[in-house]
C-alpha cells in the first residue's frame, strides 16, 4: 500500500502513522475475530475521513464499530484486550493525525492503492465478480477509498442528507470513482469525465483531497454549531418575588449565592 510522504512539520504535529504501521494496521484488522467483516486499512483511510466531514461530531465509540465490522456487529466479549487496545491505538491515531492535517493545513496525504508493474492488482478469483470491472485503472486505484468514505457516508446519512447542492456536488466528484449502478450514475460520471478530466492518478489524488477539504469546510458551521437554549418563561429579576411561591426576593431564595 504506497502511501506519499507527509510533510515532516505535519508529520511530526499530528504523530501520523508510519508505513510500517500502516501495514500493522492491516494486518491486526485482518485479525478481527470472524464472523465479523472488518475494514482493511484502505477503506478505513476513506471511511475515517467520511467519519471527519459529518456535520455532526461522532464519538469514536460510534464509528469504531463500522471499522470491525462492515454491518456495526459488537465485538466478542472475549476478545483479546492487547489486540483491541493497539488496533484501535492506531485507528486513533491516523483519525488525529487526518483530522488536524484536513482542518488545520486543508490537505492530507490519502492511502491508495498504486497499481503498476512492481504493484499489480491480485487476480480476482475464478467464479468471483470483479469489484473493478469497468472502472478506469485511474478509478480502480481509488475506488477502496472512495467505497470507505461512501461506507461512512451510509453508516451515517446526515452528510448526504445535507440540502446543499454543494455537498452533492462533492459527493459525486468522489463517486465517480466507484461503479455505476443506475443510468442517472452513468450520466453523472460521463458528464465529470467530459466536463472534468483526469489524466493521471495524480490528478485525481488532488481533486480527491481538494473535495474532501470542500466538504470539511460546507459542515464545518453546522458541525460546531451551539443551539440557543430558550427559556419557556421570561428571566426572573434578582428583586423580583421568587417563583418558588416563598414569597421572598429572588435574590434571597433560589436566587442566592
Amino acid at each position: 500500500m504506497p502511501t506519499k510522504d507527509l510533510p515532516p512539520s505535519t508529520a511530526a504535529r499530528a504523530h501520523d502513522l508510519t508505513d510500517a504501521e500502516f501495514a500493522e494496521l492491516d494486518d491486526l484488522l485482518l485479525e478481527t475475530p470472524e464472523p465479523l467483516e472488518p475494514l482493511d486499512a484502505v477503506m478505513l483511510d476513506g471511511y475515517l475521513c467520511g467519519v471527519i466531514v459529518q456535520p455532526v461530531l461522532l464519538e469514536p465509540a460510534t464509528w469504531l464499530a463500522h471499522v470491525f465490522d462492515f454491518d456495526g456487529r459488537p465485538l466478542p466479549d472475549d476478545v483479546k484486550p492487547e489486540w483491541l487496545q493497539r488496533t484501535s491505538a492506531l485507528i486513533m491515531r491516523r483519525h488525529a493525525a487526518l483530522n488536524r492535517a484536513i482542518v488545520e493545513d486543508g490537505w492530507f496525504d490519502p492511502l491508495v492503492l498504486e497499481f503498476d508493474d512492481e504493484h499489480p492488482r491480485e487476480p480476482v478469483p475464478e467464479g468471483e465478480v470483479d469489484p473493478l470491472a469497468g472502472l478506469s485503472p485511474i478509478s480502480q486505484s481509488l475506488m477502496p477509498w472512495v467505497a470507505g468514505f461512501q461506507h461512512a457516508a451510509v453508516c451515517f446519512p446526515d452528510l448526504a442528507e445535507m440540502p446543499d447542492d454543494a455537498v452533492m456536488s462533492a459527493l459525486a466528484r468522489l463517486y465517480r470513482h466507484l461503479p455505476t449502478e443506475t443510468a442517472e450514475e452513468r450520466e453523472v460520471v460521463e458528464t465529470l469525465d467530459r466536463e472534468h478530466p483526469l489524466a493521471t492518478l495524480d490528478d485525481a489524488m488532488e481533486e480527491l483531497v481538494v473535495t474532501v477539504a470542500d466538504l470539511q469546510d460546507l459542515t464545518n458551521e453546522q458541525r460546531y454549531k451551539v443551539e440557543t437554549v430558550k427559556r419557556e418563561s421570561p428571566k426572573v429579576g434578582r428583586n423580583d418575588p421568587c417563583p418558588c411561591g416563598s414569597g421572598k426576593k429572588f435574590k434571597q431564595c433560589h436566587g442566592a449565592g
